[in-house]
């Protein structure tokens, strides 16, 4: 028996960072969504107690360093299941991209084994499993469009967002996420992005509204670190691009746009000095 799962990537439409707590994480207030470029996930059963990974990808780790390992160890371990599992990861999104990449993959992992072995978790504890992992993971469990708070673990479903293209841009470079929120000091922040002015414009379906409410604080540290980042985002608003912001730490650059007929000048004038280039839809629940 075979149990294939999709992993798609996210984006932020606004992240605010409101302070450091005491656990060393940061208070944050974000709102997540997600869009058409998946990883896809095949798994199936081992009768031995093994955990194996395989990729055609060739740049990222396939032992415990993966996610999507981890994920199957902690079910594992969690709920004592005695066998093991071959998880086979078609790679599309871009690693160390700010898209959620290896969160979305260890969410897809829970959800596929939970199937695979009839374990019949409940998506709540599911969550509360995602949260062991990593900050992004309970989102990346259930998807959709959500305010995430705390660390990023408690979430608020939200309606989708007014359907647009979407037009991702990454850099060849890595951006740390540990490096970044190090770097920034939430004392310093000068222009915090407002999670309710965005709530109230996907609620109204604005896309223009949606577009103003873009925001990032996590923008100046990145940008300062890597000033190409910058530049990337200015070709893509010249380029045609509604609303433009950079997603999570880091270093992919999305831009929101409405009309069909600008993706294919906004996707060729990017290719122009950038490899990762992907024109995609929002992802939106029924």
């Amino acid at each position: 028996m075979k149990i294939y799962e999709k992993a798609p990537a996210k984006i932020n439409l606004m992240l605010d960072v409101l302070h450091k707590r005491e656990d060393g994480y940061h208070e944050v207030e974000m709102i997540m969504t997600m869009v058409d470029l998946a990883d896809r996930l095949e798994m199936s059963t081992l009768p031995r107690d093994t955990i194996i990974i395989s990729s055609q990808a060739g740049y990222i780790p396939l032992d415990e360093k993966n996610l999507a390992f981890q994920a199957a160890r902690l079910i594992k371990d969690r709920y004592n299941v005695s066998k093991g599992v071959y998880i086979h990861l078609d790679k599309n999104i871009p690693v160390a991209a700010g898209l959620a990449g290896g969160s979305s993959d260890a969410a897809a992992t829970l959800r596929g084994l939970n199937r695979l072995w009839e374990l019949d978790i409940p998506i709540e504890e599911l969550k509360a499993l995602g949260a062991e992992l990593g900050s992004d993971v309970p989102f990346c469990v259930t998807g959709g469009t959500a305010l995430a708070t705390g660390r990023g673990e408690k979430l608020t479903p939200l309606p989708n967002p007014p359907q647009c293209w979407v037009v991702l841009a990454k850099l060849p470079i890595n951006v740390s996420t540990a490096e970044v929120y190090g770097r920034l000091r939430s004392s310093r922040i000068t222009h915090h992005p407002s999670a309710n002015t965005m709530i109230e414009a996907i609620e109204s379906g604005s896309f223009s509204s949606v577009c103003e409410g873009l925001g990032n604080v996590l923008e100046d540290v990145t940008l300062q670190l890597h000033p190409e980042v910058a530049h990337l985002k200015e070709a893509m608003l010249k380029l045609g691009a509604d609303g433009v912001l950079m997603s999570g730490s880091g270093p992919t650059v999305f831009g929101l746009v409405s009309k069909e007929s600008k993706v294919s000048r906004i996707y060729n004038g990017l290719r122009g000095f950038c490899k990762e280039v992907y024109a995609v839809r929002l992802l939106t629940r029924g």
